[in-house]
């Protein structure tokens, strides 16, 4: 028990917080794997904080570029508060190493998995903003995500608008998206999704929602355009 208190108390350090209530924050880094025989299941907090995110990024980039319109803004959104940026943020600051986990889950690598990383991240945002407040939880999305907003000057492309504009710059026919496959139970879906472009191979995607896989599926097509340059 002791071990697991200064393990939390050196995420603590990390986040640059301290807990009036340290629970929370152990729940927010508890596994499923752990937490659903514990009863502490971090996927509540994973929800809230998901939503704090989202509210402290709009509002950060509504400030940071005032002069662009309400589409440049989204795509940049996207861009900040997806699964990878979420994931590189864990990694940048070596979330993984905290995080309560069973044995099985580590010996099937999920201290470095992007999925896990970026949920239980979400779910320490949450904890943040339920023990801190919005203060709180800005300043630590602030310190970490500004690097990031400033990184882009230019609003980016999507994968599939970037699709798009490459075909009709070379003159073909849109890409067109077709669902291959939809499975998996209502609260945890995968469709997989393929991309056909004329004169190429079409790529798959795979996501847990139509846009996730068709992003993934552009992102893979435009990556072969790339090496055929």
């Amino acid at each position: 028990m002791t071990e697991k208190v200064f393990h939390l108390n050196a995420l603590e350090n990390k986040l640059g917080y301290r807990f009036r209530n340290p629970e929370l924050l152990r729940q927010a880094v508890t596994h499923a794997s752990l937490g659903r025989s514990s009863g502490n299941i971090y996927e509540r907090l994973e929800f809230l904080g998901d939503r704090v995110l989202g509210l402290i990024i709009a509002h950060r980039l509504l400030e940071r570029f005032p002069q662009e319109r309400e589409g440049d803004i989204a795509r940049r959104y996207v861009q900040l508060v997806r699964r990878e940026a979420l994931a590189g943020v864990a990694k940048e600051i070596e979330f993984g190493h905290y995080l309560l986990i069973s044995d099985g889950e580590e010996a099937s690598g999920a201290r470095d998995s992007d999925t896990i990383l970026s949920d239980t991240l979400e779910a320490a945002i949450g904890a943040l903003y339920l023990d801190g407040g919005i203060e709180t939880a800005s300043n630590f999305i602030y310190k970490l995500w500004n690097p990031l907003i400033e990184k882009d000057r230019k609003p980016p492309l999507d994968a599939k608008t970037a699709l798009q504009e490459w075909a009709q710059m070379k003159r073909y026919k849109l890409p067109e998206y077709k669902v291959i496959s939809h499975d998996g139970p209502a609260h945890s879906p995968e469709f997989v999704i393929e991309v056909f472009l004329e004169h190429h191979q079409p790529r798959k995607g795979v996501g847990p929602s139509k846009r996730r896989a068709e992003q993934m599926a552009a992102e893979l097509l435009l990556a072969d355009l790339r090496l055929g340059e």
